[in-house]
């Protein structure tokens, strides 16, 4: 497969680059990004996020150290690099944008339900999560966001992919309903920059925001999973 490179959005330096192995955005600035990625989560301001394809045997020992390597052999600095791994195919990903004037965003979702879970019910418990089927989600906000705006973006997010899998009836193995997968990722970045002056201080559904980020990852989530079955 060639790599393709598409612009996230007509007026900046936001790129989505996918090939087989993987898929990054780049930009030409750095990007606030809060994640739970495996590799380089938490906080930081990052000008490159990867998710990265490995097969469904992918057994490493240290798989967050091999990771580090598989990134330097890219061309990617490690250190500065947050990076999720999933067996679903990348060049499958499912790319949605939304907004007005006063927010633009951008969700780019890859996903496998193999392992899929109903959050609250009981069931098995790894110490390490299990190499199968995962969601992650990459979402792209132009504007500016308080960090508690930042964090309620992650509540959005998840409440809008429980949404997209109660509408395709994805189950998990004992028949319920599910509200995700049991390795579930996802990555908020944030350009910072204000639109119209406005800084966004909430993501809850009835807020600009999370009108956008709920409507996109809601709709990407969907046509992720449809992608896959059709795989399958």
């Amino acid at each position: 497969m060639r790599p393709i490179v598409r612009r996230l959005f007509t007026e900046d330096n936001l790129f989505l680059h996918m090939e087989k192995s993987h898929l990054c955005l780049s930009s030409a600035t750095p990007l606030a990004v809060l994640s739970n990625a495996p590799v380089g989560g938490g906080r930081g301001y990052w000008r490159n996020l990867v998710n990265r394809h490995v097969d469904k045997e992918y057994r490493e020992s240290d798989p967050m150290g091999e990771t580090r390597r598989w990134l330097a052999e890219k061309g990617y600095d490690p250190k500065q690099t947050p990076a999720m791994l999933t067996a679903a195919r990348v060049e499958d990903a499912s790319v949605i944008k939304m907004g007005d004037l006063l927010v633009q965003v951008a969700a780019i979702v890859t996903a496998g339900v193999g392992n899929a879970a109903r959050m609250g019910s009981p069931g098995p418990v790894f110490t390490e999560g299990p190499n199968q089927g995962t969601i992650n989600i990459i979402l792209v906000v132009d504007g500016k966001l308080t960090e508690g705006a930042m964090v309620n973006t992650v509540i959005t997010v998840t409440e809008a992919k429980a949404a997209a899998l109660q509408e395709l009836d994805v189950k998990d193995g004992e028949g319920r309903v599910a509200t995700g997968t049991t390795t579930d990722a996802v990555m908020i970045a944030s350009t910072q920059r204000e639109r119209e002056g406005y800084v966004h201080a909430y993501a809850g559904a009835a807020s600009p925001l999370g009108q956008a980020v709920g409507q996109a990852v809601r709709e990407a989530v969907r046509e992720a999973v449809l992608r896959e079955r059709r795989r399958r």
